[in-house]
């Protein structure tokens, strides 16, 4: 799967991509309000096997993918959508050199168009902890809305977390999305 955006290309993980994703998947920062990470080499090596492993799975419900920049052909991220049913979740990892560019809001945009013109979904959901502003910003770029403040509904890294959840309906979304 490839999927072109105006400066990005979302294409599927290979094993050749370890070094580019190991150094935004251990950096401290990018991994501070996610369950994951900082990722140790045997963690990177780990979710590259569990991506690849998964694009062959018919029917497909992860999609995983490499953020790359067109110009510079460099891997800066992933994003993901996990189908469920008719609705699915979306997520973004970008490095922390590329933040502030516009990229994680163009590759979740990509992610709701897979979602809503391709997969046929209903709804498309997302969460971010409430201090991540850079995260929910994006969500709300992209059209989302907030639905709710989840009070410590996840435990990673030692203690509990809330969460941000935003949400959009396949109704709500432009119709350049819609369209087919």
């Amino acid at each position: 799967m490839i999927i072109q955006t105006d400066r990005l290309i979302l294409r599927e993980f290979n094993p050749g991509d370890f070094q580019e994703v190991h150094k935004y998947a251990s950096d401290v920062e990018v991994c501070r309000y996610s369950d994951w990470g900082p990722n140790k080499l045997e963690d990177t090596k780990a979710f590259i096997e569990e991506v690849v492993k998964v694009q062959g799975n018919i029917p497909r419900n992860q999609f995983t993918l490499a953020i790359v920049v067109k110009e510079t052909n460099v891997l800066i991220g992933a994003c993901n959508l996990i189908r469920n049913g008719s609705q699915a979740e979306i997520g973004y990892s970008i490095n922390r050199d590329y933040w502030g560019f516009g990229f994680a809001t163009e590759s979740a945009k990509a992610m709701l168009n897979l979602g809503f013109k391709e997969l046929k979904l209903h709804r498309i959901y997302a969460t971010c902890r409430p201090n991540n502003v850079g995260s929910f910003r994006v969500l709300e770029k992209i059209g989302m809305r907030r639905e709710g403040h989840l009070r410590e509904d996840r435990f990673f890294k030692g203690k509990w977390h809330d969460s941000f959840l935003y949400a959009i309906l396949r109704s709500e979304v432009k119709s350049e999305i819609n369209s087919n």
